[in-house]
């Protein structure tokens, strides 16, 4: 039976794992962000569904248009959630070994590093998604040129 050590011991530990609990939390709040756009997508493009029958064949083709773009940022937000999740769940790994890795022997420092740059990868490429979903979202809805004339940019 492995033997739990002081409390010196497990203090140590605690602060070993404050940092990732932190990262931790910032990946909560962007997650928390990434369902909240993802949400709004969804319920925009169902309304739009809902709405399509009754547009004529003009307003069709530009609501069908729109649906294409939301269709791309649903895609984009997915991906980016099960990146940034993943992630999350490295750190929760990294945070686990730190703990247990005093009471059981193996060399766990190249695991916690190899969990740890991988978790920062994928929260990097959850956040170059968002990015793009932001793109996306930017350029679909920018003010058509006729409706500016004769009027200035603030």
């Amino acid at each position: 039976m492995a033997s739990f050590g002081h409390v010196d011991d497990v203090a140590r530990n605690i602060q070993l794992a404050v940092a990732p609990v932190f990262l931790l939390s910032g990946i909560g709040a962007i997650l928390n962000v990434l369902t909240a756009r993802l949400g709004r997508v969804v319920d925009r493009a169902r309304r739009l569904e809902a709405e399509i029958g009754g547009y004529d064949a003009a307003a069709r083709e530009r609501a069908l248009d729109l649906l294409v773009v939301l269709d791309r940022r649903m895609v984009a937000v997915q991906y980016a959630v099960g990146l940034c999740t993943t992630a999350a769940l490295f750190v929760c790994l990294v945070v686990a070994i730190l703990f247990v890795g005093d009471y059981l022997p193996f060399n766990w420092g190249p695991l916690v590093a190899t969990l740890f740059v991988a978790a920062m990868v994928l929260l990097s490429a959850g956040l170059v998604l968002f990015l793009i979903e932001v793109q996306i979202a930017t350029k679909s809805v920018r003010v058509q040129g006729d409706l500016l004339v004769g009027r200035r940019r603030r």
